[in-house]
């Protein structure tokens, strides 16, 4: 070979930026994305491609920083790649990345979330939040003979076909609330209401309630923006479920261990009988978690009927990185840490929007800014935002480094590594965009 065939062969192509990865995407990728919400279609141009993240800040391939405000949607509640995470997915990677065999990582995680969450008796692993849901539905209906489910509108649990039905997240941000695939056989059992309407859960009830198998909620619905539940509310569905016979889950994938140690339900004093989880309890793994009463889940195989498994559920990494996030979560009182720093959010985002037609939402560490007029408290009132100057809002922060959620539907997340100081900082950004709408 001669220097110049060796000096031909040597040349590196040029770095891919984040125009040259959407275009080879949208060849290979359906979409462009694996995940709907991520292509930017509820706020239109072309989504970047991440590099690097760390803190508080994502670094795309073309070098451009940003705030995160979006933290992989949830899961990074200590920010982006911790140090105790990193050395725990590092040490135990030594050992092997998989093992089909229980290890000892899972009943570590299995003991602490029984310990948090005061609902949970037991608990099985899973790989999604989706399929810790689509589990859990299952549980129900073998435990109860049932077959119908009682879900509520803008709530996503995951994309399960029983429960695509007027749902949340990526589904609404594409205006496709519904999904193709699923048969109207499966769907007809699938029964929806408008959250924060007792009455209309009642009449369900009072029509059907020997046929219910359960009741799944949001208890704080966070895939529809972000919306809380009125007082009172919450407890009306545990006492109709009570009543007559069905199983009430609350699918904390989002909320679980971000909200408090015991997720919504111990905010609001709630006591569901399943409880699916994911995001956190996985430090950024792909990871979920369904469990309950123990008469339950002791319907699950091999003790019981209902037949669920998963090759790869209670990977010793996603594990290992879950259980070292809530170690230091409970170390430095992350909770009460991202409280504040909620609070502080709220006051100077609600001090730049006194003015417009703008709400602004905010449960602990989770938070929406709404284009239009409050209250919002479900789907129909979320509906009413003006998406168009969401957009221009999110490419108008996306340009001062400041990385929300692409969709009007979608909440934000703090973490811990978001500093007073940095939040001080957005803010004075955030009052000059917010003043030209």
């Amino acid at each position: 070979m001669s220097d110049l065939q060796r000096s031909a062969f040597s040349l590196q192509p040029a770095a891919p930026t984040s125009h040259s990865l959407w275009n080879r995407a949208l060849h290979r990728i359906p979409g462009g994305v694996n995940s709907p919400v991520r292509a930017f279609r509820g706020v239109g141009g072309e989504p970047f491609f991440v590099n690097k993240a760390q803190g508080c800040t994502i670094t795309d391939v073309d070098g451009r920083e940003y705030i995160d405000f979006v933290g992989t949607w949830g899961p990074a509640i200590l920010g982006h790649a911790p140090q105790v995470v990193i050395d725990a997915v590092t040490e135990t990677a030594k050992y092997g990345t998989s093992f089909g065999i229980p290890n000892a990582l899972e009943v570590k995680m299995a003991e602490i979330i029984c310990r948090m969450v005061p609902s949970v008796e037991k608990v099985r692993m899973t790989n999604s939040g989706t399929e810790a849901v689509m589990s859990a539905i299952r549980l129900a209906r073998g435990a109860t003979g049932r077959e119908r489910i009682v879900k509520f509108e803008g709530c996503y649990h995951g994309h399960v076909d029983s429960l695509l039905v007027k749902a949340g997240s990526g589904a609404l941000t594409l205006g496709q609330p519904d999904s193709a695939g699923i048969p109207a056989s499966l769907a007809a059992l699938t029964t929806t209401v408008s959250f924060n309407d007792l009455e209309a859960l009642k009449a369900v009830f009072s029509e059907s309630g020997q046929e219910i198998a359960c009741v799944i909620l949001e208890p704080v619905p966070a895939n529809a923006g972000l919306y809380l539940p009125e007082p009172g509310y919450l407890e009306g569905i545990r006492r109709l479920c009570s009543d007559h016979g069905a199983l009430l889950i609350f699918d904390e994938v989002m909320t679980g261990f971000r909200l408090d140690p015991g997720g919504a339900q111990e905010i609001y004093g709630i006591t569901p009988d399943l409880t699916t989880l994911g995001k956190v309890i996985g430090g950024g793994l792909p990871v979920g978690a369904f469990g309950g009463r123990a008469d339950i889940m002791d319907q699950l195989a091999p003790l019981g009927p209902v037949y669920q498994a998963g090759t790869l559920s209670g990977n010793p990494l996603a594990l290992a990185a879950g259980l070292a996030q809530l170690k230091e979560m409970e170390r430095i009182n992350g909770w009460a840490l991202l409280e504040s720093l909620g609070a502080q959010m709220e006051e100077s985002i609600k001090d730049a929007i006194k003015e417009k037609p703008l709400t602004f939402q905010r449960i602990g560490s989770m938070f929406c800014l709404y284009f239009c007029e409050g209250p919002i408290r479900n789907l129909e009132d979320a509906k009413r935002s003006d998406t168009a100057a969401f957009a221009r809002y999110f490419h108008a922060a996306l340009a001062q480094g400041i990385y929300f959620a692409p969709s009007q539907y979608e909440a934000g997340f703090l973490s811990t590594a978001h500093t007073s100081e940095t939040l001080e900082r957005i803010a004075q950004i955030m009052t000059q965009i917010i003043a030209k709408y």
